[in-house]
């Protein structure tokens, strides 16, 4: 399927990734949305599904949100038009959906945020605003009219009296409608502001990148977390000082090559993103299996090539070191070495699992007891 409109990934990496729009008539022609308006209203009433409501004129207030869960009587509430329905992670519930994301593994799976729906009736709509984060918008029903364009950042101007940030006085500089199977690429900071001409449903794809914030948190805390880091600074050749009161550059000399030091240990970098990138978006989406598995049931249902996949809503990664490889696998990591190493980057390369290949690790006892227990958490299952 050409879902780039003729560029190959390389070409698009090259001179569109965080870099301009583009609309893709027919990226997936013929496209059947998977899922249906009342679906996703169903899917809204439930607990642990992320979903919001956004009204334009909320009797008088502009723009107003709306959390679910909602009850189903919320719906018929709502008026004809200019409201729009938000499910976020569609793809951890929906197991076509997730499907979907074959398409775009040109992309690393750490990048994947996740695949948002939106519903709208004539004229609905989450107002002209921009992201953070790169996006593919996949019209799956109905025409939505997209107006797009200018860069946008946090001095640009906003409607007052909503919670969203909508933009005020922002105007765009292309306008399409999309069709059902057409895409367009959005990277960060691009105002858009899409418009439903009739009952649509958008699929949203996102590409998410840690901020500046979460690395030096996440990092830190996980090094604080380490074996080790409950010691204190040490001071035997403290000197006498002409005042107490002063805090000398050699203490600061030796803050610095502390810090430095346990900064600058790639190993635990490389081990804590991995393991940061692959955390399931919530406690509901990978639950350990009603009825687990002894490796030896594994054993037999993997020589009969029963198709294995991941959970809709797990994330797997690897990271080659240099004498093992570290397997990310929602949160969690295995160090793999020797002839196992190349166990990591079959079980990443998409989430249906190669079986044929999969047979030959299936044969090692510690390999089987890996995959039952990455089976017996839910990050994997039989089809």
């Amino acid at each position: 399927m050409d879902m780039l409109g003729g560029l190959t990934a390389a070409e698009f990496l090259r001179d569109y990734w965080q870099k301009k729009p583009l609309v893709i008539r027919q990226a997936f022609p013929g496209l059947q949305c998977p899922v249906s308006a009342d679906e996703l209203a169903g899917l809204a009433c439930e607990e642990g599904v992320e979903s919001r409501i956004v009204i334009e004129d909320d009797k008088g207030k502009p723009w107003q949100l709306h959390n679910g869960p909602f009850s189903p009587d919320r719906f018929s509430e709502l008026p004809e038009h200019d409201w729009t329905l938000l499910i976020q992670g569609l793809d951890h519930w929906v197991p076509e959906i997730a499907d979907l994301l074959e398409h775009f593994r040109f992309i690393p799976n750490w990048r994947l945020d996740d695949i948002m729906a939106s519903f709208a009736p004539k004229g609905g709509s989450v107002g002209p605003h921009y992201d953070q984060y790169d996006v593919f918008l996949l019209q799956a029903q109905g025409q939505r009219r997209w107006t797009f364009g200018g860069h946008c950042d946090h001095t640009s101007p906003r409607v007052e009296g909503t919670p969203l940030r909508i933009l005020s006085s922002w105007e765009g500089e292309e306008t399409v409608t999309l069709e059902p199977g057409d895409m367009l690429y959005l990277p960060p900071g691009v105002g858009h502001h899409g418009v439903a001409e009739n009952d649509c449903i958008t699929l949203s794809v996102g590409f998410r990148a840690p901020t500046v914030d979460d690395i030096l948190t996440g990092f830190t805390d996980y090094l604080c977390n380490q074996a080790g880091a409950e010691a204190h600074l040490t001071d035997p050749d403290l000197a006498l000082q002409h005042n107490p009161g002063t805090i000398g550059p050699e203490v600061i000399d030796k803050l610095d090559a502390l810090i430095r030091e346990q900064l600058s240990d790639r190993r635990q970098l490389s081990l804590w993103f991995g393991q940061y990138t692959t955390a399931p978006k919530n406690m509901d989406i990978v639950v350990p299996t009603e009825e687990p598995l002894e490796p030896k049931q594994m054993a037999d249902l993997i020589q009969d090539q029963q198709p294995l996949r991941w959970n809709e809503g797990s994330r797997f990664a690897y990271h080659n070191l240099d004498d093992e490889t570290a397997l990310f696998v929602d949160g969690e990591q295995y160090l793999l070495r020797g002839d196992a190493r190349p166990l990591a980057p079959l079980l990443c390369a998409a989430a249906r699992v190669d079986m044929h290949e999969l047979t030959r690790f299936a044969e090692d006892e510690a390999l089987l007891g890996l995959l039952c227990n990455l089976y017996n958490q839910g990050s994997l299952y039989f089809e």
